[in-house]
């Protein structure tokens, strides 16, 4: 029997680039050019310091090595490896496992306050734009066709997975 054509066609994974253009498209539909860089840099920052975290976090849940008698939820832990102490409902796993609630905004933005709490050397740089109507679905007339809000699509859909630096 020959292969049809629906046969042969293989679903292709796209490059990082092409995801991410995508899910910048999506988002800044509703959000003023110059406040999308805040937006998509923040969470971007925010899932690269979770990540840092994670893996130190790791080592220390471990104890091997010199981390056997270490404490995971000890914020010097990580200070003294340069590395963002990152608390609990700020890890990009618990906003990520949120994404679909429709207070996801003011999570992250509860989530960048958190950090700067936890790390005084970031206190008033963290952007805390999450909440505001152009990013809620509740608010907003695009999105009462039960499309996920900008911020939830990038939780749920640009971030899977949890090794530094990667956000694929």
């Amino acid at each position: 029997m020959v292969p049809t054509a629906k046969q042969n066609k293989q679903i292709k994974q796209e490059p990082l680039e092409i995801i991410l253009w995508k899910a910048a498209d999506k988002l800044r539909k509703n959000i003023d050019a110059a406040e999308y860089k805040h937006v998509v840099l923040g969470l971007i920052f925010l899932k690269y310091i979770s990540d840092s975290f994670e893996s130190h976090h790791g080592l220390l849940l471990a104890g091997e090595g010199g981390f056997e008698w270490a404490d995971p939820e000890d914020r010097d832990e990580y200070i003294k490896h340069n590395i963002f102490f990152v608390p609990e409902s700020a890890r990009w796993a618990y906003l990520q496992n949120n994404a679909k609630q429709p207070t996801i905004g003011q999570m992250v933005d509860s989530a960048m306050e958190a950090i700067e709490n936890e790390n005084p050397q970031l206190k008033g740089v963290l952007p805390k734009v999450y909440a505001k109507q152009n990013l809620d679905p509740s608010r907003n007339a695009l999105y009462k066709d039960s499309r996920p809000s900008p911020v939830s699509f990038f939780f749920r859909n640009m971030c899977h997975t949890s090794r530094p630096g990667n956000i694929s």
